[in-house]
């Protein structure tokens, strides 16, 4: 199956973005190899881009405390484990206090390190971290691989309580919807909605399907129109039936 995410809110299209970069950033770092150590360098400059929002960890930790509040008020349920509630309200705290202990702008660090800002700069210019440009980058990249993983590990590390705390509120989110099936004819499909709301729709197809979702949600229906996919020219709906599995998540 492949899972298309739609989100609802501008809060939840930042989360599911800085989710995607710091997945990257730990793929690529874990590799020995001086292009992909190029990549986690670009990417964490993209993480530093989407997590300099102000608001952002202080939504992080209102919705960890919400969330713990909610769970708190299922203690003594016997149809809950207490176990698992235990460690799930442990999670959340853990996360909440990382989260207040960081002081200042996220990634300000990142921003005094003229050496970091000159390569973000240059990289932002196509070609422009060639050797010639960048002497110094161009050390660094010979480095011993061992050494550029851990200097990417300290640039990383005192964001980490952004991506815990993200990946907390996004795992609860995705577990709050129920899925249906669903059937498109003719490619198209329409939801009324009937005073539901969602925050975030998850859409998952058969992997052998030759189609790909487009998703538009208003205050009152959710339409999706399934495209035949092009890559040499502007995809157009498909006219046969589609079946689909369709789960709105909302927190």
């Amino acid at each position: 199956m492949i899972t298309y995410e739609y989100p609802l809110s501008e809060r939840v299209r930042t989360l599911l973005r800085l989710e995607d970069l710091f997945d990257k950033i730990t793929h690529f770092a874990s590799a020995e190899g001086p292009l992909e150590h190029h990549v986690a360098l670009v990417t964490l400059f993209e993480i530093l881009e989407v997590a300099g929002r102000a608001e952002l960890k202080f939504d992080l930790v209102q919705e960890l405390e919400r969330q713990r509040q909610i769970l708190l008020s299922f203690r003594n349920n016997p149809e809950i484990s207490e176990d698992a509630l235990s460690g799930a309200l442990y999670e959340i705290e853990q996360a909440s206090s990382l989260l207040l202990a960081m002081h200042g702008k996220i990634g300000h660090y990142l921003r005094e390190n003229e050496w970091l800002m000159t390569i973000k700069n240059r990289a932002a210019i196509p070609g422009g971290v060639c050797e010639f440009d960048l002497p110094g980058y161009h050390y660094w990249r010979h480095r011993d691989p061992a050494l550029r993983q851990q200097d990417i590990r300290g640039w990383i590390a005192p964001m980490l309580p952004i991506r815990d705390g993200l990946a907390i509120v996004l795992r609860l989110l995705r577990a709050s919807g129920r899925t249906e099936q669903k059937t498109a004819q003719r490619g198209a499909f329409q939801l009324m909605l009937s005073g539901r709301s969602a925050q975030l729709i998850r859409l998952k197809t058969s992997q052998g399907e030759p189609c790909l979702p487009e998703i538009s949600a208003g205050k009152f229906a959710i339409n999706i129109r399934f495209l035949r996919p092009d890559m040499d020219q502007r995809p157009r709906q498909i006219d046969s039936t589609v079946d689909f599995e369709l789960t709105l998540c909302n927190l």
